[in-house]
């Protein structure tokens, strides 16, 4: 059976909603009683996930969209074993909820990454043998070229049938780093580049020219929110939460927006390379020894 064709072109994004409390862990890891993976409905093409920090202190968030041959998932969390982050059995669950309502044949998953540290590649085996499947490495030669990405800041295209990602090589928190733009929501995916928490610098002129690269991605684009892959950050502006922490329950929204994105511009400009820890209202600016 095969359903019928879902057109993802919009002149305007399709609205979605943010409005989420996201689980934060527990002041008893031992009893923490929240689900392995949190499972948000932006809209019902599109999901957020958020690992549990009781099995993962980085808690990332990982993203699934759906098109209408192929659904993509950005980033496999923080954890291998599947008996402790079911993140397979979690994605087969949603796109078999999702086929009920959209048949169709042959329907593909396609795992992309962010980039390629431990804490966003670590789930890829648990989809090895899975049929219909294509995981392409994380690793700056494999990544980028399945993008069809050569050098930083480079642009290139991902089809899910009908639903286009855009793909912008963004360098400078880890080499093979790559942003995702979805016409069809305006969200702007940039991974551990920006996000409510710690901006670790590897590259400082690589990031520059990156933070540059994405305030003219969003001056061009119509983009609704800003998702990073973590929030370090509390409420409070500048104070973020210690690195290992495991309950976080005074934490800002994931979503950031494209005002905050050019005051990291301006952050950058501040910092000018200088290396350490740089707290700024929204973001810590943390600049590696180059």
């Amino acid at each position: 059976m095969i359903g019928t064709h879902i057109d993802f072109t919009t002149s305007t994004p399709v609205p979605g909603t943010m409005d989420v409390t996201w689980i934060h862990g527990s002041s008893s890891a031992k009893h923490n009683t929240d689900p392995d993976i949190q499972v948000h409905s932006y809209n019902e093409h599109t999901f957020a996930l958020r690992q549990n920090k009781a099995v993962n202190y980085e808690a990332p968030f990982l993203f699934l969209l759906f098109g209408d041959e192929r659904v993509v998932l950005l980033d496999t969390g923080a954890t291998a074993s599947a008996e402790h982050f079911p993140l397979r059995r979690t994605v087969d669950e949603l796109v078999e909820r999702w086929l009920v309502t959209h048949p169709r044949e042959g329907y593909e998953l396609l795992v992309l990454h962010t980039h390629a540290h431990g804490d966003h590649v670590a789930g890829d085996g648990q989809f090895a043998d899975r049929p219909d499947t294509r995981v392409v490495a994380a690793n700056r030669a494999a990544a980028w070229a399945y993008l069809g990405l050569d050098k930083p800041g480079d642009a290139g295209e991902v089809d899910l049938g009908g639903r286009v990602l855009e793909c912008v090589a963004t360098p400078g928190h880890h080499e093979a780093a790559v942003t995702f733009y979805d016409r069809y929501t305006g969200l702007l995916f940039t991974g551990d580049t920006v996000y409510p928490g710690r901006l670790y610098v590897s590259d400082w002129p690589a990031f520059r020219r990156t933070v540059d690269r994405l305030v003219e991605l969003a001056e061009s684009r119509p983009v609704t929110h800003v998702l990073g892959c973590h929030i370090e950050m509390t409420t409070k502006p500048g104070v973020d939460y210690p690195v290992f922490t495991t309950y976080q329950p005074d934490e800002p929204p994931l979503q950031m927006t494209t005002s905050q994105l050019r005051d990291l511009r301006t952050a950058v400009g501040e910092v000018d390379g200088r290396p350490g820890p740089h707290a700024f209202a929204d973001f810590i600016i943390c600049v590696l020894p180059q």
